[in-house]
């Protein structure tokens, strides 16, 4: 079950949406994808109605293909419209036909790592109040309408896992993972203002966005096939730099590949090169993985009892809060540089934001009750195993995939068709695509893609030409185009 779509609540909702439709104007809301193949036409097309160019690299985004070209217009309500009722019908009426496009969408999301499987009912008797965590989660402020109780629950929760003391440790919930790093890096910057900031080429974009706003120095370091950071070349660029300190970014799971930064390989490059731990930073980029790693039997631990500064991790996606939020955790000593008296609050503030979302701790309060670290165990293994599964079922039909072996990311083949890619939602880089497989995403739901790929590659490969060769971006044992079956 998704979310909280409950029979009763679609059952009602549909109702009321057959009684309005005599009497209300459609808006020209997209109609919700149906479980049919869609245009036979557009299926036989060998570069789908988007179209992808030539092969490998970049391509040109086709931008009219994404822009919105549609819109919900906010209309004023009629004179008479608290006799007639009818605004309140319309808006009944749309928002109806949207919840039945969610519902839809939420059946083929696959690319992206959201965990869709959550049901915080308990929570809403909260949503009438506007709840706002401003200023520091461990100094009350004068603004009362707060969660701080809850907020700094979870950063306990999260300071135990990465083995921190309390009074060691700062922290706070962002509003998302992208935020999470934007303070680490912040913070790094902050202690050495002449650092050098070195993130490999498979890092966030967000990492290379925070070295635009702080205008600070960056060096991109060659990855691995598997997308892990490339530590002889790391071992290059300190040396080329070695008269300024270091920050730099490590991936607990790229973005693209799921691949772990080795962090102990990290720090020891770092030492060999002559930087002591007062002369670099290191923050963690855990968006997805960093809550998964913890239960990942010879995983490399992510602990602050090693020289890190700061690790980040978003709440929206393993953990499934259905709002994008995150955790930052960095030590107490470290936090001093960004640290603000604020008197308007009567408190202090080192954050990137002001006002911070307080529901959000509580929604992640809920779950950590509910699932703890044996629950997350269990949806981790589970999610490895389906990793696994369709890995294997891609490779038996034919197709490139490779798996990292500490992640539930399932690197494959792009689809030819972007139609296809839409359908699914996929997450595509050049000649790749891939799925994140989350604790929402079933046996029966893969195997519903697996079909559905299949059908179309007869397709789009029927006029005898052959799919791209990965070897470049999977490795040689992982690609089976034809030069290396």
């Amino acid at each position: 079950m998704v979310g909280s779509f409950e029979s009763d609540q679609i059952l009602s909702m549909t109702n009321l949406n057959d009684i309005l439709t005599s009497t209300v104007i459609a808006e020209p809301l997209p109609s919700p994808v149906t479980n049919g193949t869609g245009d036979e036409e557009n299926l036989k097309k060998p570069n789908g109605a988007g179209g992808r160019g030539g092969g490998g690299g970049d391509r040109e985004m086709v931008l009219g293909r994404n822009i919105h070209t549609t819109s919900l217009a906010v209309t004023e309500p009629e004179v008479n419209d608290e006799f007639t009722g009818d605004k309140e019908a319309y808006m009944a009426s749309v928002l109806a036909r949207y919840r039945k496009t969610l519902v839809e969408r939420t059946k083929y999301h696959l690319g992206y790592p959201y965990n869709l499987d959550f049901d915080y009912g308990a929570l809403g008797q909260l949503q009438h109040f506007s709840i706002n965590n401003l200023g520091d989660p461990f100094i009350e402020s004068n603004y009362g309408v707060h969660s701080r109780p809850f907020e700094v629950g979870v950063l306990d929760w999260f300071a135990r896992l990465w083995e921190i003391e309390r009074d060691d440790y700062w922290g706070y919930i962002t509003n998302c993972g992208t935020e999470g790093n934007l303070h680490g890096i912040l913070v790094g910057r902050e202690m050495f203002p002449d650092g050098i900031l070195y993130a490999s080429r498979e890092s966030h974009y967000s990492v290379f966005k925070a070295a635009r706003m702080y205008r600070m120095e960056c060096e991109k370091v060659d990855t691995l096939i598997s997308g892990e950071i490339d530590c002889d070349d790391f071992r290059k660029k300190l040396l080329a730099n070695k008269d300024k300190p270091a920050i730099l970014n490590v991936n607990i799971g790229t973005t693209v590949k799921g691949a772990v930064d080795d962090l102990d390989l990290v720090i020891k490059t770092l030492e060999e090169c002559g930087f002591s731990h007062d002369r670099f930073y290191i923050h963690c980029d855990g968006a997805l993985f960093g809550l998964m790693m913890p239960f990942v039997k010879r995983a490399p631990k992510v602990t602050f009892n090693k020289p890190i500064g700061s690790v980040s991790v978003s709440g929206h996606k393993f953990v499934g809060c259905p709002m994008p939020c995150g955790v930052q955790i960095t030590r107490m000593e470290h936090i001093k540089v960004l640290s603000n008296n604020v008197e308007y609050l009567a408190s202090r503030d080192a954050t990137i934001m002001g006002s911070r979302n307080g529901h959000a701790p509580l929604f992640l309060w809920y779950t950590l009750n509910r699932k703890g670290y044996k629950g997350f165990q269990k949806e981790v293994q589970k999610c490895l195993r389906n990793a696994h599964y369709l890995k294997d079922k891609l490779r038996e039909a034919g197709i490139s995939a490779m798996l990292n072996e500490l992640s539930s990311t399932v690197v494959f083949e792009r689809p030819k068709d972007e139609e296809f890619v839409r359908r699914w939602q996929l997450a595509c880089q050049g000649d790749i695509a891939h799925v994140v497989v989350m604790p929402s995403v079933t046996i029966e739901k893969l195997d519903d893609f697996l079909k559905d790929l299949v059908k179309h590659r007869l397709v789009w490969y029927e006029d005898g030409t052959q799919p791209p060769c990965l070897a470049s971006e999977v490795g040689t044992n992982n690609c089976i185009c034809p030069a290396h079956k």
